[in-house]
């Protein structure tokens, strides 16, 4: 393994690096037979893209959406931003309701 020193943004952060070669598998890895995974449905998961407060619901649990539909609005630092749809799908589950504060990257909605 190597060690290596990077800077993102002007924090230094030390990162260490397997090469592929260096590793070599104890036992060979068998496949396992498929397992039906009951978030199979799961199309895609809105997180909160920043900090702020949920003012307006403009969908709720069974609705169908498209990709571009607007979801909700989040207010963060006195702006109103539209938070939109990533794919065709429907609310399976809705975590939020107007009013609520959310914190970037808290999971919102799951669209099936």
């Amino acid at each position: 393994m190597k060690i290596y020193k990077i800077n993102v943004n002007g924090k230094s952060y030390e990162v260490e690096v397997e090469s592929i070669e260096e590793t070599k598998p104890e036992k060979p890895v068998l496949k396992k037979e498929p397992v039906h995974d009951m978030h199979a449905d799961i199309k895609s998961k809105v997180l909160a893209p920043m900090q702020g407060k949920i003012i307006s619901l403009k969908i709720e649990v069974g609705s169908t959406v498209k990709k571009g539909d607007v979801l909700m609005i989040l207010e963060a630092m006195k702006l109103e931003n539209d938070i939109l749809c990533p794919v065709d799908g429907y609310v399976r589950k809705l975590l939020v309701k107007e009013n609520d504060q959310v914190e970037i990257n808290q999971l919102m909605l799951i669209i099936g």
